[in-house]
């Protein structure tokens, strides 16, 4: 066996481990709670449709619920721990609206996508209309006294 092919197998077998790892932490992330939510970052002042591409910037993830938390695990990522963490108490809906025919192919079929604010951050997250119900209870269920998400930008 040439070296060409040993490289070739090493290289193979190190790609076959990652996407073994990868779907191995898709799994456990699933089984432990998790739902499917695509997640864009967005700059504060950039218009919806702001960039040349108004698919551009969205990324596949697994939300998961943490008691006053919630963490997104991005799906192609190699980190072991949530990719952003966003708390409860900080989270504004700022806007909610269907996705933009450009959008289309890059979220789930039938997403709704929310215009978020936490901690001076402009996010944007889509997901399925299940998802969303699930979301904004948690969302709702802010122990007395506490604000929940639903704060009008100023």
């Amino acid at each position: 066996m040439g070296a060409t092919a040993v490289v070739v197998s090493i290289l193979l077998l190190g790609a076959c481990l990652c996407l073994g790892y990868l779907a191995f932490r898709r799994v456990r992330l699933m089984r432990g709670g998790g739902v499917d939510v695509c997640l864009r970052r967005r700059p504060s002042g950039v218009s919806r449709f702001g960039s040349r591409d108004a698919a551009a910037g969205w990324h596949f993830g697994v939300g998961r619920y943490r008691g006053e938390e919630f963490a997104w695990h991005r799906l192609t990522s190699f980190r072991p721990g949530a990719s952003v963490v966003i708390d409860r108490m900080d989270l504004e809906i700022v806007d909610r609206r269907e996705p933009a025919p450009a959008e289309t192919y890059a979220l789930p079929p039938g997403a709704s996508v929310l215009h978020c604010r936490a901690h001076g951050l402009d996010l944007e997250v889509a997901m399925t209309l299940g998802v969303l119900t699930g979301f904004l209870s948690w969302l709702e269920a802010a122990p007395p006294g506490r604000t929940t998400g639903y704060r009008q930008a100023s």
